[in-house]
């Protein structure tokens, strides 16, 4: 039969999988050309790392506006399962910690590695925003010296060992990022620029210690205040490059101070994250802040 032109069939969704959230959204109709007597409709399936049971969307062809002489089979509906491929938090996958960062970051375990994505800007206000951007703000600090720097996006890759372990050598931490933090923004250490101290870089620091460098990208030397003023100070607020995690500088309500850690600026014992017991650094407010003589453990990779 000449059909006189391309067809367009609409069609339905059903099932327990939410558009947006499972899969990409759907146009809602296919068009069948002339030539052809048959098209598919394409699903892009979104990946998360949430534990859930397997999902199905149901796709059922409509009959309305059918041209004349053309109807939809008996079999007009197509099942498609969206299988669970996610460990349940700390079942043998990812630990429940990674749940703890922000949900712009992208995670996911490669081998005996964890992969974290971040654009490694911040989720608070700062002066080194663009004036047009709602998260300008400025720091009335009377000390405050902006630095000529603004924030911009950036593109890191930590890869971090899931499985953290002391290091038989312990090597030093690099002039770059050595962490990173549960909104994104990369830990540096308590070196500036040609490993000299932070005196001169400090007054710089916008009101929740963070500033960006050179090339734009933020970080953070000393406490990132933002994240201990919304998760607490003696939260989990990240990992360094070795796998092990950093917290902040409160412990059993007491502040930690260098004394109380070892020359990494870490100790081991449970924490409501690690019951177990977990080497783990602490954040101070002395020099060296956030890491000491180098990582405790093996250090992981990370690119831009």
């Amino acid at each position: 039969m000449n059909r006189g032109g391309a067809i367009t069939i609409s069609y339905t969704l059903s099932g327990t999988a939410v558009s947006g959230q499972d899969f990409a959204p759907l146009p809602g109709s296919v068009q069948i050309s002339e030539s052809d007597s048959q098209a598919g409709i394409e699903l892009e399936i979104i990946d998360d790392m949430d534990d859930e049971e397997d999902e199905e969307i149901i796709i059922t062809l409509d009959s309305d506006g059918l041209p004349q002489g053309v109807t939809v089979g008996d079999q007009n509906t197509a099942t498609v399962t969206i299988a669970d491929n996610d460990n349940p938090p700390g079942g043998g996958g990812l630990p429940e910690v990674f749940t703890m960062f922000d949900e712009s970051i992208q995670i996911e375990m490669d081998g005996d590695f964890v992969v974290i994505e971040s654009e490694g800007i911040p989720n608070h206000p700062s002066p080194y925003w663009d004036m047009s951007d709602p998260l300008f703000e400025e720091n009335t600090n009377a000390d405050f010296m902006l630095n000529p720097n603004n924030i911009a996006v950036q593109d890191w890759v930590f890869r971090i060992p899931l499985n953290p372990a002391e290091a038989a050598n312990h090597e030093g931490t690099p002039g770059g990022p050595m962490g990173i933090s549960i909104n994104g923004v990369p830990f540096f250490n308590q070196f500036a620029a040609g490993n000299s101290g932070l005196d001169d870089e400090i007054a710089s620091f916008d009101q929740y210690n963070g500033h960006p460098q050179m090339d734009d990208a933020y970080h953070y030397h000393l406490e990132p205040l933002y994240l201990t003023d919304i998760e607490g100070s003696d939260a989990f607020l990240g990992f360094l490059l070795d796998g092990f995690p950093v917290y902040g500088p409160m412990e059993d309500g007491d502040a930690v101070t260098n004394a109380d850690l070892d020359d990494f600026h870490g100790h081991s014992h449970a924490t409501a994250d690690y019951p177990d017991g977990i080497y783990h650094y602490h954040i101070t407010d002395a020099d060296p802040y956030i890491n000491g003589d180098g990582f405790f453990g093996t250090s992981g990779t990370v690119t831009q």
